[in-house]
C-alpha cells in the first residue's frame, strides 16, 4: 500500500519551484556580461541576455527574465544596461549591479570610441556603409527571433494580444511619445492583471527579492 504524501510537499516528479541563485560570484557576473556586451549588436543584445541568462546560465527562467525585461524597457536608458543591473543586483544586490553594468557598458564604450574615430575618417567608404547596413540586418533578424521565443508567453489571451496590437498602433502607426503610451496603456495593463482574491502569493527570497 501506497503512503500518501504529505500535505504541501508535492508530487516528486513536479519541477522545482524557480529560487534565485545565491552563490553567484562576483567576476562570473561581469564575465558574463562583459562577454554579452562584446558580442552583441543593437537589439540583438535581448537574444544573447535571454540565451545567456536563461537557457545557459539559468540565472533567471523565462517569467523573471520578460518580467525584467519588462522593466528595462518601461525606464529610461538602454534596455541592454537597465536588464545588467536589474540582473546582477537579483543575483548580488548592489555589488552584482555594479559589476554586471560595469561588464555590459566596458566593450559597448570602448568599441563605440574606436568606431566614432575609424568612422569619422571613412564616412564616405562605400563597404563601410555597406558592412553596416549588413549589421542592421542582423540585429533586426535577431530581435524578431527572441520576440518569437518569449512573445509567445503573452500571445495566449485576448487581453495580451489586445494590448499588444494598441501598443503597436499607437507606437509605429500613431507616432505617439513612448511616454504617453506607458502612461496610458501602462496604468490599464496594470488594473488588468492586478492580483485578485484566491491568487497564490508570491514567494520572496532573502531581502524580498521574489
Amino acid at each position: 500500500m501506497t503512503s500518501p504524501i504529505p500535505p504541501g510537499t508535492g508530487s516528486a516528479d513536479a519541477p522545482a519551484p524557480y529560487a534565485v541563485p545565491r552563490d553567484v560570484p562576483l567576476w562570473s557576473i561581469f564575465l558574463t556580461f562583459l562577454f554579452i556586451g562584446a558580442i552583441s549588436f543593437g537589439g540583438g543584445v535581448v537574444a544573447y541576455l535571454r540565451s545567456s541568462l536563461v537557457l545557459q546560465k539559468r540565472w533567471l527562467d523565462e517569467e523573471h527574465f520578460l518580467s525584467a525585461l519588462g522593466i528595462a524597457q518601461a525606464l529610461p536608458g538602454l534596455n541592454a544596461t537597465n536588464m545588467s543591473i536589474i540582473v546582477g543586483d537579483r543575483l548580488r544586490g548592489v555589488a552584482g549591479a555594479i559589476v554586471a553594468f560595469a561588464g555590459m557598458t566596458l566593450p559597448g564604450g570602448t568599441m563605440v570610441l574606436v568606431l566614432g574615430v575609424l568612422y569619422a575618417a571613412n564616412a564616405h567608404n562605400p563597404y563601410v556603409n555597406a558592412a553596416l547596413v549588413g549589421v542592421g540586418a542582423a540585429a533586426v533578424g535577431m530581435l524578431s527571433a527572441v520576440t518569437l521565443q518569449i512573445g509567445r508567453r503573452q500571445l495566449g489571451e485576448i487581453v495580451n494580444v489586445t494590448i499588444i496590437v494598441v501598443t503597436v498602433l499607437m507606437v509605429s502607426f500613431l507616432h505617439i511619445s513612448l511616454v504617453w503610451v506607458l502612461l496610458t496603456v501602462g496604468p490599464v495593463a496594470v488594473f488588468l492583471f492586478r492580483p485578485k482574491k484566491g491568487d497564490a502569493p508570491v514567494e520572496r527570497g532573502p531581502g524580498g527579492v521574489s
